[in-house]
């Protein structure tokens, strides 16, 4: 007899699959999401050899998955608190931080590259947006970092085993540091135009992630996003950059449109890629 499904058991189901998917992204380029992929490929191996009754495998293959569930929590201890910390946090619910934490991160950066500007020391930093950057970081430094001023600007310090290469945030933390970034193979960029600055445009084309870079010849910051870059900035167009990145929810085009706006008034303010020189 079929039972039709009644609308509290899709609610219920739906409910369940939003409980494990956000569970999932919190567990994301972390140990224990490979731990996940370990267990649901030996759940795999486990029904197929209770299908064709390998009573041997299955015995053993149920005994190993009773140790596991046990280790489970003392082996990844820190990546489970971690999980249970940011559920605590909303971030189960929701991905957006609160505007106040974003005026905060935003402040941190901005004050990070001003100094840097000042000094003339060279930097890159590459905002992560909703294209993962895995391929990018996993075989940098990883620093799982809160960000700061003082952690931005320690990493380029001139000398720092770090300071070659980019940083790479995803909204609240630092995740590694000494990066290499792909380089932009565009014919149209100017031929002044710096390796750091390739770099910066190499990964926006790539990806949509968004580019900071401080020239240390010329001591100017200079955004670059989707391919393009505009030199020059001003700090109350960093100031607005920063706040849109740390408010936005992983929406690209409304992020981009966002920061188009913004950087409209400025115009006058910002150099094109096509009009650098030295």
């Amino acid at each position: 007899m079929i039972k039709f499904l009644s609308l509290r058991d899709i609610l219920d189901i739906l409910i369940i699959a939003f409980l494990i998917y956000r569970i999932l992204l919190l567990l994301m380029d972390t140990r224990a999401m490979q731990l996940v992929k370990g267990l649901l490929l030996l759940a795999l191996v486990s029904v197929f050899a209770r299908t064709l009754r390998f009573e041997a495998l299955s015995w053993i293959l149920g005994k190993f998955l009773g140790v596991l569930f046990i280790a489970i929590p003392i082996v990844f201890q820190p990546e489970l608190r971690r999980m249970l910390e940011e559920i605590g946090k909303g971030s189960l619910w929701r991905r957006a931080i609160s505007r106040e934490k974003a005026q905060s991160l935003a402040d941190e950066v901005l004050r990070a590259l001003l100094y840097l500007q000042s000094q003339k020391i060279g930097a890159l930093i590459v905002l992560q947006r909703s294209t993962g950057l895995k391929d990018v970081w996993q075989s940098a430094v990883k620093l799982d970092a809160e960000i700061s001023q003082e952690v931005l600007v320690s990493i380029f310090w001139p000398g720092n085993p770090l300071h070659d290469g980019a940083v790479i945030l995803d909204r609240e933390r630092v995740i590694a540091a000494s990066c290499f970034l792909p380089l932009s193979d565009n014919p149209d960029i100017s031929r002044w135009l710096g390796t750091r600055h390739r770099a910066a445009l190499g990964i926006t084309e790539v990806s949509d992630a968004i580019s900071l870079v401080v020239s240390e010849e010329r001591g100017e910051v200079s955004f670059a996003i989707r391919g393009h870059l505009s030199r020059g900035l001003k700090e109350n167009q960093l100031r607005q950059l920063l706040l849109h990145y740390f408010l936005s929810e992983s929406e690209p085009t409304s992020l981009w449109e966002r920061i188009r706006e913004a950087f409209a008034s400025f115009r006058s303010g910002g150099v094109k890629d096509d009009e650098m020189d030295r």
